[in-house]
């Protein structure tokens, strides 16, 4: 069967189940928010409102300049790619039967976006990204993504997200930076030729 995005792999009688994901799972998934979230309630119960002041300095200050901008907004966009990938993959067939999704093991700002390092689990290859290319780009708010696969390891895959050409003069974290040198990326399939699927001979 070809991995086209709208082949759907699991047979029509089996559902996927809905699987509870376990604490640290929970955790590592929503590990921004919740230590920003602890670190509020941390400084409230302290009572003690300077650290909170200061704190609100260290965020605002940044936020004047053009890099504080940048850093600010670029790490936003990768908190909510994050938890955008991770829903794709739950409405797509990019999850186990007992409905397992990839991990997303780490998410960095680019000049063009953002690159997310994920490890897939059993059944989930980096060509199947490549086929719901359409999808992640849309539900990234992106305008196209980018699939590398890495050359010994099959399970582990960089997803770019391509919001924007980049800025003259900035600087971009490559894949061989970030992640190493060992990654290919991952060929588009054939296209279905539709008019050959609805036409009947």
């Amino acid at each position: 069967m070809s991995r086209n995005p709208r082949n759907q792999i699991f047979p029509a009688s089996v559902e996927a189940r809905t699987h509870r994901s376990r604490g640290l799972v929970v955790l590592w998934r929503w590990r921004t928010e919740l230590l920003a979230l602890a670190l509020l309630v941390m400084l409230v119960r302290a009572g003690q409102w300077l650290p909170f002041a200061a704190l609100g300095s260290v965020i605002s200050m940044p936020v004047a300049t053009r890099f504080g901008r940048s850093w600010v907004f670029g790490h936003f966009w990768c908190v909510f790619s994050r938890h955008r990938i991770q829903r794709t993959c739950m409405e797509t067939t990019k999850h186990t039967t007992r409905g397992r999704i990839p991990l997303i093991l780490w998410i960095t700002p680019t000049a063009s976006g953002e690159k997310a390092l994920i490890m897939t689990r059993a059944g989930i290859s980096a060509e199947e990204f490549q086929a719901y290319g359409p999808e992640l780009a849309a539900a990234c708010w992106a305008r196209q993504v980018q699939v590398h696969r890495h050359r010994q390891y099959a399970n582990l895959l960089v997803l770019e997200i391509v919001r924007r050409d980049e800025r003259p003069g900035a600087v971009a974290p490559g894949i061989e930076r970030l992640y190493g040198t060992a990654w290919t990326p991952v060929a588009s399939e054939e296209p279905l030729d539709l008019d050959r699927l609805l036409i009947p001979a």
